[in-house]
């Protein structure tokens, strides 16, 4: 535990065999969570910090916009029941990846959008799904496509919050 609050650092984070992780942005951690806990074969999901600079940060320093780093949820899936380009797609359907670092009424870099990678394989998909773009009625697409750094998992409280 991290004395900032009970911030712990997963790094590198590795998924349970046979199974793998994805790490995505999308504005408040809490909707994108619930939408991925309601994938037929995501096994778990975590919501935390990522994209920063700022070891263990907490909610409040987050908040700031001054750690670099960006509300995000780690989702832990089973290849042969959902696959990554699935997974992308709920990423697209519910984050407005064309308005730079805001979500709704959520401003503010902590909030920006991203697709953060953990292998060649996500990093392609990813890729070519953000070329391919949706019609956003001649919007660019503004999400991050990173590999997947340091993930800090937010504080116990946030944890599974769609589900309290």
């Amino acid at each position: 535990m991290s004395p900032k609050g009970g911030v712990t650092r997963l790094a590198p984070a590795e998924a349970p065999p046979g199974q793998k992780l994805a790490t995505f942005a999308g504005g408040c951690f809490w909707g994108l969570e619930l939408a991925f806990q309601r994938v037929p074969g995501v096994t778990s999901t975590s919501v935390g910090y990522t994209g920063g600079q700022v070891v263990g940060p907490s909610y409040n320093e987050v908040c700031t916009g001054r750690t670099g780093h960006t509300e995000a949820v780690q989702v832990t899936f089973k290849p042969e029941e959902v696959s990554y380009n699935e997974l992308l797609d709920t990423f697209f359907e519910k984050t407005d990846v064309t308005t730079l670092n805001r979500q709704g009424n959520d401003r503010g870099t902590q909030y920006r959008s991203g697709i953060y990678f953990h292998d060649e394989a996500q990093k392609e998909a990813a890729a070519r799904k953000v070329r391919a773009g949706r019609p956003y009625e001649g919007s660019k697409v503004v999400a991050e496509l990173a590999p997947a750094g340091d993930y800090y998992l937010a504080e116990t409280y946030h944890q599974q919050a769609p589900n309290s």
